[in-house]
């Protein structure tokens, strides 16, 4: 279902137009042409999209004075989004995937019950996804998507879908789409251990961005079927290959990496976690310091009050060093606080000031 542009208060839902491959579309620019830093994330007070800007990778500020950009009362089912995840194509434009979900729904009295169906669903339940594409960062179209729906066969008692991402497979010239799924409902009578557990899993998307249209398969196994795994992200290695960091639900829940030369099988296990958090965080998204031989994975340390983002470096995907939390260490957030499960992105100058002239901060100035 696509939304009439009058719901949005922020940003311009324009028209899908359609390339006939993604990689021969107008180039994305190389990274000698970037200058600052887009992170995109959520709010658990309004579950809607906030957008922040770094002009050196340390310091973000928050666009709009830290309102929504995009109101998730406007994108999704549930009237509410979480898990923003954004992403620039070798087309140039940028893809948005997000969760659609609101656990607060209730509270906010966007419905009766407390989730949108019943208990034996399990916490959380949900069977859509939001996908967005924009070439300019202001103008997005918008598609929801019911795995249910699409899927009835394997999917139609879907216990969630959550924490959508979207990387670019050269072998298929298409959007991959990979995200956390429980196949069905964690109390559902007849249900398998293994379909009661949140597993990773991948499908494909159309050319414009507006539905999945290969059925999702398993993206990982991990070997201790007890454990839930979740919240993958896929980076591609300078040497060739990918690395996925992903949330192993272990005491305490973190975050762990796994390699594999092709982009949607063969990734590795390697038991030990990289990040150094005594309590349990989620959400990893790495993402490259401009002109430098260095990624940042940022997380969400969920477990601590307030909540707050984490960050490790590392050179070679094998060392990694802690960098600390948002204002304790090296990175800053100038006028917000608390943010959830978040994305970054490289982003060149003029993008930087389009963005920052249309939702101007007092904080910026």
């Amino acid at each position: 279902m696509k939304k009439s542009s009058s719901l949005f208060s922020a940003l311009t839902i324009a028209a899908a137009t359609c390339a006939s491959t993604l990689s021969a579309a107008n180039p994305a620019p190389s990274e000698k042409d970037m200058a600052a830093y887009l992170m995109v994330y959520f709010s658990d007070s309004d579950h809607s999209v906030h957008f922040a800007i770094s002009h050196d990778g340390y310091s973000f500020t928050a666009l709009n004075d830290n309102k929504p950009v995009i109101f998730g009362d406007t994108l999704a089912d549930q009237r509410g989004i979480r898990d923003p995840h954004i992403y620039r194509g070798p087309d140039g434009d940028f893809y948005m995937a997000m969760t659609d979900l609101h656990i607060y729904a209730k509270k906010h009295g966007l419905r009766e019950t407390e989730w949108e169906r019943p208990d034996k669903y399990g916490w959380g339940n949900n069977r859509g996804l939001v996908l967005m594409k924009s070439s300019d960062l202001i103008n997005w179209t918008h598609h929801e998507t019911r795995l249910d729906k699409l899927f009835p066969e394997e999917f139609g008692e879907i216990g969630c879908a959550w924490a959508p991402q979207t990387i670019y497979d050269p072998e298929k010239d298409a959007m991959m789409v990979y995200f956390t799924i429980r196949r069905k409902g964690e109390h559902l009578e007849g249900a398998t251990k293994d379909e009661r557990k949140t597993r990773l899993y991948y499908a494909y998307t159309d050319k414009d961005f507006t539905r999945l249209v290969t059925m999702p398969q398993k993206l990982y196994e991990y070997p201790d079927e007890e454990i839930q795994v979740l919240d993958a992200d896929i980076c591609p290695l300078p040497e060739g290959g990918y690395a996925m960091t992903y949330v192993a639900q272990e005491n305490p829940g973190g975050i762990k990496i796994a390699f594999s030369d092709k982009i949607n099988t063969g990734y590795n296990y390697i038991g030990r976690q990289i990040d150094n958090e005594p309590k349990s965080c989620e959400a990893p998204n790495v993402w490259k310091r401009i002109g430098e031989n260095r990624w940042v994975v940022m997380y969400d340390v969920f477990s601590i009050n307030p909540h707050n983002f984490g960050f490790i470096e590392t050179t070679d995907f094998r060392t990694f060093i802690p960098i600390g939390h948002f204002n304790d260490g090296p990175m800053k957030s100038t006028n917000f606080s608390s943010p959830k499960h978040g994305a970054v992105i490289q982003i060149t100058a003029d993008e930087a000031k389009r963005l920052e002239k249309r939702f101007p901060s007092a904080a910026s100035k």
